[in-house]
């Protein structure tokens, strides 16, 4: 499903302003990644650092942080964690979160509690993409890929 050229994934979590996707791994870890509207809205992905493994991280502080030509900031962390791992490829490509945004995955994570319960902040499904598709027309956000 898209909006505006915005690829939207029904599987996956989402935080209450799209930035961020959230998916269950078989692990029990949580991958965490950019939408396709952070990454437009992101421009060129120039740097990726994410927080050594082993920190925990509670609700509020960043998983990582990002740059890119026209902004830097955080990956929002909405549920207590600690840092499981880095995604590499990411690390040595950041631009592979403009051209795959739901495939390079930043960080995996370990929830502080249980998946259940970190997972309870999220959106997914149905209300995501409602909410998916607000933000896209509050915004006017039209996306678009960097070629690969």
């Amino acid at each position: 499903m898209d909006c505006n050229g915005c690829e939207f994934r029904s599987e996956l979590y989402y935080d209450a302003e799209y930035q961020i996707w959230v998916r269950v791994e078989e692990d029990g870890l949580l991958a965490v990644g950019m939408t396709d509207i952070s990454q437009t809205i992101a421009g060129k992905i120039l740097h990726v650092r994410v927080r050594r493994p082993g920190t925990l991280r509670p609700a509020g502080k960043p998983v990582a942080t990002i740059e890119s030509g026209k902004w830097a900031g955080p990956v929002p962390n909405l549920f207590d964690c600690s840092i499981a791992a880095a995604n590499t490829e990411v690390l040595e490509h950041p631009d592979l979160l403009n051209r795959r945004p739901y495939e390079a995955w930043i960080a995996k994570v370990a929830p502080a509690h249980s998946v259940e319960q970190a997972l309870s902040v999220l959106f997914t499904g149905e209300v995501a993409w409602d909410g998916y598709r607000a933000r896209c027309a509050r915004d006017d956000i039209r996306c678009k890929r960097l070629d690969a």
